[in-house]
């Protein structure tokens, strides 16, 4: 029976000459699903035992071959475990060959190898191999058509992106990532690259505003959430520059025009734990590899001139002015800078006086007690802004979580990724003693919020404007530099300006290469705007 020799057939066909004991079964078999209807059936080997394997679009499925037991023992039968693979968790399969050293092409065909997405705990994916041997030519060239043929119709999957490797974040770990962990992937799921490594800030924007996108997939970034912030900034601006938009005044922008890849090789890496939960390189590039794709919102933050940047969480005020000493010492080890800044910042707390204007937004809210049921809220009127003024230590406004190891639940817990919404957070002046409190929180699992000195606004556009002292009081300016500007912390990235910031949030603007992590425990949060 050609069955028998490993020969691929369509159903029905011939079964091999040895009886075969049925597998035992409970209950009814269901009906096959759109999709359950088997494609190719044939024998392979697996895990050192013949095994039946059968393919549809849907899965791979395969159970020992068991010969008929002389004495009628039922338990035998029960051993013949039924194995499954779902196709959508396959990203790779290959012909396997045995070669000579050196040897590059041709080779003994030893059957086919399927590479596999496997998801392990606490949110990362790992890569596995299984392996189907059968030294028949033709039977493992039909099943290798097939599985490229199911493989090829998932359509978000790439099949060739742009990369760039940022070799100065962090501890210069970008490069070694990239080759060791993100490539090989990419190599084994067929996945045609163009890498550009930056040489210096704004190359990956100037490469990005040149550069064909239309014959990539997509664009990953290899590096920190500064290079991140770049490379998202510059497919968006591509996309205003592509559709005619006046580039200096951007009010409704279109969305990015392929999706972005965020490999993370920085040192808090906030939109990669935001959108895989963890910091770890190969569950990114699996990500990327399967094609999971998340909408998420983008903020533009500009001048009454001019457009500064898209961007996903800003922050005017402590965070902002630790930043800027962090950048005056370069030369420090990156670790060390950041340490340092942070606790010099600290030991020079002062306010800052500003005005704050924002446009509440109308957000649906879920019922905790009946979970069926949504109420309509409005915080403040439709369409209406509201301001308040005063000395605040910080600000922060975030369209993200902003998820990372030192705040598993986030800077912005109470946002999404892609609700539409910001999260307004104002912490007003207090003493240092109480400011720490507030910061140590955010390494907890309680509510950083609940301070009297927080208050936290959810909103669509937020004006920030700083208010100069004059006369005597004119040293206070402490967030002021030799420029007279004032700095913002804009996803990672040093930007300095004097004049009004205006950020709006527009949804879904981009698409992200990752998940929806909204498992995370709601809080609730004290708020004086509900």
């Amino acid at each position: 029976c050609p069955a028998a020799a490993g020969e691929a057939r369509a159903l029905p066909g011939c079964r091999p000459r040895r009886r075969l004991r049925p597998r035992a079964r409970t209950g009814t078999a269901p009906p096959a699903r759109a999709g359950d209807e088997p494609l190719l059936r044939g024998i392979f080997e697996i895990g050192k035992r013949s095994c039946d394997v059968v393919l549809s679009a849907r899965r791979l499925r395969w159970s020992p071959i068991l010969p008929e037991s002389p004495t009628g023992d039922s338990s035998v039968a029960l051993q013949a475990q039924e194995e499954i693979i779902e196709m959508k968790d396959v990203f790779s399969v290959k012909l396997k060959r045995r070669r000579f050293a050196g040897q590059k092409k041709g080779g003994t065909l030893l059957g086919i190898t399927i590479f596999k997405c496997l998801n392990k705990e606490e949110n990362k994916l790992t890569d596995c191999a299984i392996h189907l041997n059968n030294l028949s030519e033709d039977h493992c060239q039909s099943w290798f058509r097939h599985l490229k043929e199911i493989l090829n119709g998932f359509q978000n999957r790439p099949k060739s992106l742009k990369v760039f490797v940022n070799p100065s974040s962090h501890k210069r770990e970008a490069t070694h990532i990239y080759n060791e962990k993100v490539a090989p992937l990419f190599k084994l799921a067929d996945i045609k690259t163009d890498v550009t490594v930056t040489e210096y800030e704004g190359h990956a924007l100037s490469v990005l505003k040149e550069c064909e996108l239309q014959a990539f997939d997509g664009v990953v970034c290899i590096g920190g959430d500064g290079s991140v912030s770049e490379v998202a900034h510059g497919l968006l601006l591509r996309a205003q520059i592509d559709a005619g938009k006046d580039t200096d005044y951007v009010t409704k922008p279109v969305r990015a025009p392929v999706p972005l890849g965020v490999i993370p090789a920085g040192t808090t890496n906030v939109l990669a734990h935001t959108l895989y939960g963890i910091k770890h390189a190969v569950t990114a590039t699996l990500h990327i590899v399967m094609g999971h794709i998340q909408a998420v919102d983008v903020c533009t933050f500009s001048t009454p001139r001019r457009l500064l940047r898209f961007g996903f969480s800003a922050m005017f005020g402590f965070g902002a002015r630790a930043l800027a000493l962090a950048e005056k010492h370069r030369w420090m080890p990156s670790s060390q800078r950041k340490d340092f800044a942070f606790i010099k910042t600290l030991a020079d707390l002062k306010p800052e006086e500003c005005e704050l204007s924002f446009l509440p937004l109308q957000i649906l809210q879920e019922d905790s007690e009946e979970k069926d049921r949504i109420t309509l809220l409005y915080l403040g009127s439709k369409d209406q802004w509201q301001k308040i003024q005063g000395h605040f230590l910080n600000v922060s406004i975030m369209a993200i979580p902003c998820l990372c190891s030192m705040a598993p639940r986030g800077l912005a817990p109470n946002t999404r990724l892609n609700n539409g919404s910001m999260a307004l957070i104002v912490v007003q002046n207090t003493s240092r003693t109480e400011f720490i409190k507030h910061l140590k929180r955010y390494t907890s699992v309680k509510n950083q919020f609940n301070f009297p000195f927080v208050e936290t606004y959810t909103v669509r556009e937020v004006k920030v404007q700083p208010r100069l002292r004059s006369g005597p009081d004119a040293k206070e300016n402490v967030c002021l530099n030799a420029e007279g500007d004032y700095p913002w912390n804009i996803d990672g990235d040093l930007m300095k300006e004097a004049s009004e910031v205006h950020v709006r949030v527009h949804p879904q603007l981009i698409d992200l290469y990752g998940v929806n992590t909204e498992d995370l425990e709601s809080s609730q949060v004290m708020c004086n705007c509900i």
